[in-house]
């Protein structure tokens, strides 16, 4: 039998090891949650344009560059430094204010809504509650990668 051991949390995960080790598990729930939002706000009628279209470039951005990450990491195209490390932390906490902002922005476009079709109200309402549901998973991963890169 072949014997798994733990990745320290000073190291950068590759391949399957992805899966296993603590900030990088969320990387499918961050794809999960940040294409509900995508796919909920580009359900509804989008009014006004300006707010939602930033919750739209946020969700696919933060998407796509999540999936890219992904890639990177199981590829095993990173190299084991601390630059790489550093990146993950920015870029996490910079998907972090960007969802906060979109969250935000959401929430209050729903408020703003509430007077108007129930299924689109109900629809906007599970968006917002994707979106911060999302900031709190690219918040959790930023805190475990700012700790494995101050162990790197």
């Amino acid at each position: 039998m072949a014997e798994t051991t733990a990745q320290p949390m000073g190291s950068l995960p590759s391949g399957l090891g992805i899966c296993t080790t603590a900030p990088d598990i969320f990387y499918l729930p961050e794809l999960v949650f940040g294409g509900l939002v995508w796919i909920l706000v580009a359900s509804t009628h989008v009014d006004p344009p300006n707010p939602l279209g930033w919750v739209m470039f946020v969700s696919i951005f933060c998407f796509v560059m999540t999936f890219l990450w992904l890639i990177i990491f199981a590829a095993g195209a990173h190299q084991n430094s601390s630059g790489w490390a550093a990146a993950d932390f920015a870029y996490h906490s910079l998907a972090v204010l960007f969802y906060l902002s979109a969250g935000v922005d959401l929430a209050f476009i729903t408020l703003m809504k509430k007077s108007g079709e129930l299924r689109i109200y109900q629809i906007d309402i599970s968006a917002v509650v994707f979106a911060f549901l999302a900031t709190l998973l690219y918040f959790i991963h930023t805190i475990l990668s700012s700790i494995r890169w101050k162990n790197f």
